[in-house]
């Protein structure tokens, strides 16, 4: 999801973890407009392997929350698919899926999470897009449901293999979710919607709280044996070893779903030939090259030398010519390699396939890898 820092100089918003972080020693950046921790003491490494072992608190409440509500929900899902290519009247209650807002080019304008629940339809969407997103929606189908932003909802992500277990000590309920699906519980006397589902790779949760109880909350989780804070420069070593999209980085309004490798996430009702076909800004594009391919497009790298590859890093072939260039890279802690990102020319995009990053003048060789670098485990159905 989204990492586009504020501007230092602009005012910045809290989240209402603000003081916890500072209690805890958190070292904090201006971060989509927000004073975030990037860190805490034990430092980003260790709380990349405490997320990988056990179970990390990553506090995500500059993320948006809107809500989508109307008398018949029908008609607010069939709203919400003219401007995403997913499935949305297909979800049944309790069940979430990943979707991304499309222009008219078939760029991506964000990249967003929808849980449709008993009364609405829960959108999570990216911090630094967030009212961008609600304009979007409100100009285009605040016509047809009500477009509700919960600014008074927190939002925290409890990840790790060791996440079920420390969550169901505040409520046993909690281990019946499995990824992508979602409910609505009491933890520390609040009510809460929580889904299995997270950005790192991991089995974890997310959690809707009240801003007025997020520290409570927080608090007791901290409190479990398992858990650990961590800030967003875990989030996204974890998210890039886990292969998955950074808005704004790996993914923009000038990257199409199938540039990005995410025609997965376009369900067959909604392609060229399907019940729902098309109807959303950019579908012709998105269709001609689900059935055409394209010129260029996302992979994952490993570097063959231990140098870290950073992003916008231009990439060339054997010959020197550009190829593409680095949209996300690290060094991988869980793998031990340097990894990346990239958009390259598809005839250079194949499994295995050697490639070059141009690093202050010298050619490092890198290779084509499938992705994710780190396999995920979540706990499906």
């Amino acid at each position: 999801m989204s990492a586009l820092a504020g501007s230092p100089a602009a005012p910045l918003l809290t989240t209402p973890l603000h003081a916890l972080h500072r209690e805890l020693g958190a070292k904090m950046v201006p971060f989509a407009g927000y004073d975030m921790p990037v860190n805490y003491p034990s430092g980003i490494l260790a709380e990349h392997r405490q997320c990988r072992d056990a179970a990390a608190l990553f506090d995500v409440s500059h993320m948006g929350q809107i809500r989508l509500v109307a008398d018949d929900l029908q008609q607010a899902a069939l709203a919400l698919e003219t401007l995403v290519p997913m499935d949305v009247l297909g979800l049944g209650v309790g069940k979430q899926r990943y979707a991304f807002f499309t222009n008219a080019g078939g760029g991506l304008l964000d990249d967003l999470m929808v849980t449709r629940r008993e009364n609405d339809l829960l959108l999570i969407v990216n911090a630094a897009c967030k009212d961008t997103d609600l304009h979007h929606l409100q100009a285009h189908i605040g016509h047809r449901c009500t477009v509700q932003p919960l600014p008074e909802r927190a939002l925290l992500a409890l990840q790790g293999p060791k996440a079920v277990t420390a969550l169901a000590r505040l409520n046993p309920g909690v281990s019946a979710l499995t990824f992508m699906t979602g409910g609505a519980f009491t933890l520390v006397g609040s009510d809460c919607y929580l889904t299995r589902s997270g950005y790192t790779g991991e089995d974890g949760f997310e959690i809707s709280v009240p801003a007025t109880h997020a520290e409570a909350l927080a608090r007791e989780l901290l409190a479990q044996p398992e858990v650990a804070p961590a800030g967003l420069g875990a989030r996204d070593t974890l998210r890039l070893e886990a292969g998955l999209c950074l808005y704004g980085h790996d993914i923009h309004t000038a990257t199409t779903p199938i540039e990005a490798g995410l025609s997965w996430a376009i369900q067959k009702v909604r392609r060229a030939g399907g019940a729902r076909a098309g109807g959303y800004p950019g579908a012709t594009v998105i269709d001609a090259q689900l059935a055409g391919g394209v010129s260029e497009r996302r992979v994952g790298l490993i570097g063959l030398e231990r140098v870290p590859v950073r992003e916008g890093t231009e990439l060339v072939d054997s010959q020197g010519h550009r190829i593409g260039r680095v949209t996300s890279g690290t060094l991988g802690p869980t793998v031990n390699q340097p990894i990346a990102m990239a958009c390259i020319a598809s005839n250079h995009a194949t499994v295995s396939h050697e490639v070059f990053a141009m690093v202050r003048g010298k050619r490092l060789p890198m290779r084509v890898v499938a992705l994710p670098f780190t396999p995920h485990r979540y706990v499906r159905a």
